[in-house]
């Protein structure tokens, strides 16, 4: 495509070099990452500035440059205004894959916990609706919401095989740095707000702020909230957007069970593969999205019951063991909360273990925060690994300590495989044992390395260490 084309809804300072004939065969932002012959947007970040290593792209094949600041480099550049790479990348990544989101139905699922599981269930309902739907989202790539190139290409191949709609996880990076500008969703939807990125928004104003972007005409047509919550209701109130309201009393007969869930939502009596009350919430929101795009309410109930159960949310292990076993991506205080409330009614009068920690170079605030969540929702507390980075895990350890109190049960044990090994030994028939903070994830990431290590495999393979010979089940 003609770099004039790519740019022609972009507001352009300049254009140095003779770029209107140039054509563009891609858009890229990682120098390390360059083709021939593409637009290379050089963005400033945090820990480096891509104007830094224009140089190099341009060596690896780039044709062109998007930049911030003309460059001293012979090459065409179009020169944006400052903080405008990023808005303009997407801009420029619409264009040059065809506008794909016009041609599909869009919703977007922001919030701080549940985006994954509502993109997956709203994703099944839509399916059943006929409506064959793309769903983008943490567990498909590195970042939650891709950034615009990568976004619009996902887009576009969903157009070339016979998708009809989209559901992508929109991350309050994502609306900060413009990763999903130049197209609008037809419905957005919100989750919940906690405590979490405060190292990248600085506070939970910032963060709701960021979240509330979404729901602008800029962003959205319309949109479904939860409004539970008090962040809920003021992002209802306060939205330029038409808004659905999700409320305690859209649900009756709710009954949990250890493999699923089900309730009554608008006289349907819908079954879930999803245990957790939080579940229900999760396939309530996306059974509202889903009747406001003109699905049938028994197609959402069919969608519903054969989305099955999602990698490593809340997602059930070694299921004849005598007692409960789940591996979840809480990774949060109030993710860990709902997980560990779920597990409490699972488990009855019985105990619930938790083993979890907290990730390296994050908020290091909720740490605390949820060492005092799990001292209060489970009855045994091991501490334990979760991906240090540069952090002394030891270190983080005592973070999570100095907000359990006195009182608790706890047990710290740095090896996560001897973690999750000393829990399933104390774990007695009836209670719920809990892994959190890992979910999917198949490594430990440590300073210089990426250590294989799946929550999912090492706890099945404790349970079956654990369990009689006779009464093993056999994996797969």
């Amino acid at each position: 495509m003609h770099i004039d084309h790519l740019i022609r809804e972009v507001e352009v300072i300049e254009v140095v070099g003779d770029a209107a004939a140039l054509e563009v065969k891609a858009i890229d932002f990682d120098s390390r990452q360059v083709s021939e012959g593409s637009l290379f947007c050089c963005l400033p970040g945090e820990h480096s500035d891509g104007h830094d290593h224009a140089a190099e792209a341009l060596e690896r094949g780039a044709a062109a440059l998007l930049v911030e600041r003309r460059l001293d480099l012979r090459a065409p550049q179009v020169v944006v205004g400052p903080g405008q790479a990023r808005p303009a990348m997407a801009l420029a990544a619409c264009a040059f894959f065809g506008h794909p989101a016009r041609s599909l139905v869009m919703a977007g699922v922001t919030g701080t916990n549940g985006k994954t599981t509502v993109s997956h269930l709203l994703g099944s309902v839509l399916e059943a609706g006929g409506m064959p739907a793309a769903v983008v989202g943490t567990l498909g790539g590195e970042r939650t919401t891709p950034e615009a190139p990568v976004l619009q290409s996902i887009l576009a191949r969903a157009l070339d095989h016979e998708k009809r709609a989209a559901v992508t996880e929109v991350s309050s990076h994502a609306l900060v740095q413009a990763r999903v500008d130049g197209f609008r969703y037809d419905i957005a939807l919100f989750t919940n707000l906690s405590h979490e990125h405060l190292d990248f928004h600085g506070t939970m104003e910032r963060y709701y702020a960021a979240k509330a972007t979404l729901f602008t005409p800029a962003h959205a047509a319309r949109g479904v909230v939860d409004t539970r919550s008090e962040w809920g209701r003021r992002l209802a109130g306060e939205a330029s957007v038409p808004v659905e309201e999700v409320t305690e009393h859209d649900v009756s007969d709710v009954l949990l069970r250890r493999d699923g869930a089900s309730f009554t939502w608008r006289g349907q009596r819908v079954e879930i593969a999803l245990p957790g009350d939080f579940n229900v919430w999760n396939a309530v929101l996306a059974a509202e999205a889903a009747a406001s795009l003109g699905v049938d309410e028994s197609d959402i109930a069919v969608g519903l019951a054969s989305a099955g159960s999602l990698a490593g949310r809340f997602e059930a292990v070694g299921r004849d063991a005598p007692f409960a076993a789940y591996v979840d991506f809480a990774h949060t205080p109030h993710a860990l909360e709902a997980t560990l409330g779920s597990a409490r009614r699972i488990a009855r009068d019985h105990q619930v273990i938790v083993v979890f920690g907290c990730g390296g170079e994050r908020d290091r605030d909720k740490r605390r925060l949820m060492g005092k969540v799990a001292a209060v929702g489970a009855d045994l507390v091991v501490v334990t690994t979760d991906n240090p980075r540069s952090e002394d895990p030891a270190a983080i350890a005592e973070e999570i300590l100095s907000g359990v109190g006195e009182g608790a049960r706890v047990l710290v044990e740095l090896d996560r495989a001897a973690a999750i090994a000393a829990a399933v030994a104390r774990a007695e028939p009836g209670d719920v044992l809990v892994v959190a903070g890992k979910g999917h994830e198949t490594t430990i990431e440590r300073a210089t390395s990426s250590e294989p290590f799946d929550d999912r495999a090492v706890l099945e393979a404790a349970i079956q260490h654990r369990m009689p010979a006779g009464s093993r089940a056999v994996a797969g």
